[in-house]
């Protein structure tokens, strides 16, 4: 049971991390992508602070620092890119081409993090494509795209490039860090790249977009620390093809929030999923093997 525990972490993060692009994608429809996002990362910043007070005021190392700014960067260009997208197109389907990502994630994986890619781990992940092109055929197969469809297409697609990279300085900050200390200093980090565009794009929110950006700060802030820890205890190539429980999370919230519907191909597509990262969760070391990259 203790080997499923970083497994079931990264499950609830990635769980808690759809429903907030649920929020924040309403509170962008509102009041726009950089409103809601900055906004959202100085409220997980003040969620944050007493945790980290809590946790002894844990300050991170000239190491960690460096990978705080690099991940911090990399996040504040990747949810512009993903919100901009998801307000175009359905919920579902911008989690479903967001899926590359891990694919590229696996092989920066063996590049940044020197990690071994395991078979399993490539059964694991082209499982995990079949299912997200069986959901994708269905939801794609039928008329011709918008301009606002194919720019918010292009604009996800571009931000998941920037995810995969982001999916393994996530596993490098966890080995330099602790979920606290990351939670506080990426959402701070984030907020200052954020206000320093404030005065050109920063509006005012009303009352009902304001409760979905608090929704979002204090799901994105559960989320960082769930991840945070699952991904300090197993290595990228086992957690990543996990990402793929996603799509299932944005097709539930979808409904929920926005009304989307899920098909028959949805449904073929989550057991390939579900398959697949049960074959990832296999294939798990030990974490005391794990080795802490230099930067």
């Amino acid at each position: 049971m203790r080997n499923l525990l970083p497994v079931l972490s990264v499950v609830a993060g990635i769980a808690t991390f759809s429903a907030m692009d649920a929020a924040i994608k309403g509170a962008s429809m509102a009041v726009g992508v950089f409103t809601a996002l900055a906004l959202r990362n100085l409220l997980g910043t003040l969620l944050t602070v007493p945790l980290w007070m809590g946790a002894g005021r844990p300050l991170p190392s000239r190491k960690a620092l460096r990978v705080h700014l690099q991940r911090s960067a990399t996040t504040a260009g990747m949810a512009l890119l993903f919100f901009y997208g998801l307000v175009r197109i359905p919920l579902a389907e911008g989690i479903a081409i967001s899926f590359i990502a891990p694919i590229i994630a696996l092989y920066l994986a063996a590049v940044m993090l020197g990690e071994r890619i395991h078979p399993r781990a490539i059964i694991a992940a082209l499982l995990g494509i079949l299912g997200v092109l069986v959901i994708a055929a269905g939801r794609f197969g039928s008329g011709a795209a918008s301009d606002e469809t194919t720019a918010g297409t292009a604009a996800i697609l571009c931000s998941a490039v920037l995810y995969a990279f982001n999916l393994v300085l996530q596993r490098r900050q966890a080995l330099l860090a602790g979920p606290v200390e990351i939670a506080l200093f990426q959402n701070g980090i984030v907020t200052l790249i954020f206000f320093a565009f404030a005065p050109w794009f920063l509006v005012r929110p009303d009352a009902g977009a304001m409760a979905m950006i608090l929704a979002g700060a204090v799901l994105a802030t559960a989320a960082l620390l769930f991840l945070s820890w699952g991904y300090a205890r197993a290595e990228a190539q086992v957690l990543v093809p996990i990402e793929y429980t996603g799509f299932l999370w944005a097709a539930l919230f979808g409904w929920l929030m926005f009304d989307e519907q899920v098909d028959a191909g949805t449904l073929a597509g989550a057991v390939l999923i579900a398959i697949g990262c049960w074959i990832a969760a296999r294939n798990r070391r030990d974490p005391t093997t794990l080795k802490v990259p230099t930067p």
